[in-house]
């Protein structure tokens, strides 16, 4: 039974939102769309940031919007808004018209089932189209809402509740979802062109919940949560697609009374995972501030982020800025450029730097590793050989449970082939 089903194009109506949805960038990072204030009152707004100056576009329609209603650019400068229709979901497509708004009504998807939560996914590769995930009691389908030929339209549906989504490919067929079913979460990923057939993708431990945050389609970074080194508590950790060697949780990425969330990795970095920078928010009781990590470093460089950031957006340039946007008073539409310290070069045979661990008990351990395999048994082909990891971080993995299954070499899957090369 399918969690909701295609309603006919809806009209405007008040939806039911609990709160802003903050900023969506889209994959190129072109644009950007957000709901803006005005007194008490919300509308649409996009943002161009390709430009010499990065500027605003407000995208008013007759009434406010609700504060829970979601915006997403698309490549062409249009903005995708999703409302509550009077129990549906409604899809519309936004464009500035001169001193007006247009709007492209796209249909509505009905959920039947009185429990089911519908949002949107992070933006696809290309921008041409864009998804939503709905998440029922007992399973969760995926909808492509925009740009398909007639409408909103169900692409696959999984058993389980699937939480997140990580586009793993440069085309957008191949979606990474964590699901959990058996009281368990995992991470698997669904290929959009082949009906929705789904392939485990990360298992750490038999009794674990492994999540996928953020891939990089050019090194293959992946940057995971996991409570398999430290159970009951989820911590950070990055593996590269299609390795084999262990995904690793540095230490220097436990910070005490702090939530440390990944936003963005640099691309580009073809072949060297471990020389991407990776932005992190952090939200601790002094407020919420940017931190700068790389995986072949042991440290985290904490940086301030500019007054009015739109927490938790950011995109990285190719050779290493960190483009932050932000909205004050004085600067409605702003993006601050952060350059944070060059990558280090540890000289041949030096020991590698000490790692900040401001989260460190007396005793407590100074790192670990759990042996998990991310989907594969081989490197992708052109990948230089992984260093060995260090002593200190290595920890022996406990054994799986005889019944625990084991998670598919994406080599031996039909989608393999696209995910590793």
């Amino acid at each position: 039974m399918t969690a909701c089903a295609i309603e006919p194009s809806a009209g405007h109506e008040d939806g039911d939102g609990a709160g802003p949805a903050g900023c969506a960038l889209s994959a190129d990072g072109a644009y950007a769309a957000r709901l803006a204030s005005a007194g008490d009152s919300w509308f649409p707004e996009r943002w161009t940031l390709d430009g010499p100056e990065p500027y605003a576009v407000p995208l008013p329609r007759n009434q406010p919007e609700e504060p829970g209603t979601e915006v997403q650019p698309m490549a062409d400068g249009r903005v995708l808004i999703h409302r509550r229709v009077a129990g549906r979901h409604a899809f519309s497509l936004l464009y500035p018209t001169g001193p007006g708004t247009g709007e492209v009504p796209l249909g509505a998807v009905e959920c039947p089932d009185v429990a089911a939560r519908l949002r949107l996914l992070p933006p696809a590769p290309g921008g041409e189209r864009a998804y939503a995930l709905a998440v029922g009691r007992r399973s969760t389908a995926v909808w492509l809402v925009a740009g398909g030929p007639f409408g909103p339209e169900q692409l696959a549906e999984l058993p389980g509740r699937c939480s997140g989504g990580v586009w793993l490919d440069p085309t957008g067929r191949l979606l990474a979802l964590d699901r959990e079913t058996g009281g368990r979460t995992k991470a698997v990923v669904v290929d959009l062109e082949r009906g929705g057939e789904v392939s485990p993708l990360l298992q750490i431990a038999a009794d674990s919940d492994d999540r996928l945050l953020l891939a990089d389609h050019d090194s293959g970074l992946l940057i995971v949560r996991s409570d398999a080194p430290s159970p009951g508590q989820g911590r950070l950790g990055w593996g590269v697609l299609g390795s084999t060697l262990p995904v690793r949780f540095p230490e220097c990425l436990r910070l005490r009374d702090c939530a440390v969330t990944p936003f963005a990795i640099q691309p580009g970095q073809v072949l060297t995972p471990e020389s991407c920078a990776v932005a992190l928010r952090v939200d601790g009781p002094a407020g919420s501030w940017v931190a700068v990590w790389r995986p072949a470093e042991r440290r985290v460089h904490h940086l301030p982020a500019p007054e009015g950031w739109l927490a938790g957006t950011g995109l990285w340039t190719p050779d290493g800025m960190l483009r932050l946007p932000y909205a004050t008073e004085v600067v409605p539409c702003g993006v601050a450029q952060l350059s944070p310290p060059a990558a280090a070069v540890p000289e041949p045979g030096a020991a590698p730097p000490p790692c900040p661990q401001p989260g460190r008990e007396p005793g407590q351990e100074t790192g670990r590793e759990a042996d998990a395999r991310i989907a594969g048994t081989t490197a992708a082909p052109g990948h230089p050989p992984e260093p060995e990891p260090e002593p200190e971080w290595v920890a022996e993995p406990a054994p799986p449970a005889p019944s625990a299954p084991r998670p598919v070499p994406l080599q031996q899957a039909p989608l393999g082939r696209l995910v590793t090369n």
